[in-house]
């Protein structure tokens, strides 16, 4: 017997046209031989990843995958929170540090008491004249109420003792011309006047020094 197929034509395969699909077609590559350099993949058919074992990354102002994140994250704006990191505790102090930080310095005069005693009290305090200074004003300042009444106090004390000097300077005056009248046989019907007044005037000495060692009494 003899085979069919024997008699028969086998078709040569075409070798213009593409194995894997009709419509398909690549380029071949130009790269020398021996080249690591790869040909372009067809389009629709996925190339080799020539970094092995490291994760494909698009860039992200391209909307794709976020560096920090595996979902695709597109805005990248200025007030994205993405794009700056939170501020560290470190910062946040210094930030809360200047803002305490003391800038102003004012200036007060002293004579050379004044400023003996404010020495010896910032020294027995164990701080810097400058410190003990600012920590009594801001005291004295943050209890207004008692802070305004005492020098309203003392301020009153002062008028006190200018119109008790007023008043003693006139009395003198008037002790003279009684003192005059009499050594000259004269009469002096004001002279009980006068001794009247000397009386009123010496119960307001002792008034205002009895309230003032009541003051500083209080303070100490």
């Amino acid at each position: 017997m003899t085979n069919p197929l024997q008699n028969r034509t086998t078709p040569e395969p075409d070798h213009d046209t593409n194995s894997i699909s009709g419509g398909a077609s690549w380029c071949k590559s130009i790269a020398p031989v021996g080249s690591n350099a790869l040909a372009s993949p067809a389009p629709g058919v996925a190339g080799a990843d020539r970094h092995r074992g490291a994760p494909i990354r698009q860039d992200a102002t391209e909307g794709g995958s976020h560096p920090d994140e595996g979902e695709s994250h597109s805005c990248h704006s200025t007030d994205c929170t993405h794009a700056t990191p939170p501020k560290s505790h470190v910062q946040q102090r210094e930030r809360l540090r200047h803002e305490k930080k003391r800038m102003h310095q004012p200036s007060c005069r002293m004579n050379d008491d004044e400023y003996q005693l404010l020495a010896r009290a910032a020294a027995a305090c164990n701080m810097s004249i400058a410190n003990y200074l600012a920590r009594a004003a801001l005291k004295a300042a943050r209890n207004l109420d008692f802070t305004a009444a005492e020098i309203a106090g003392e301020r009153e004390m002062l008028k006190e003792l200018f119109d008790l000097r007023t008043a003693l300077n006139r009395i003198g005056n008037n002790l003279n011309q009684v003192a005059a009248a009499l050594n000259s046989d004269e009469p002096a019907p004001q002279a009980r006047a006068v001794l009247a007044g000397v009386d009123r005037v010496s119960l307001r000495v002792d008034a205002l020094v009895q309230r003032y060692l009541d003051g500083e009494r209080s303070a100490a």
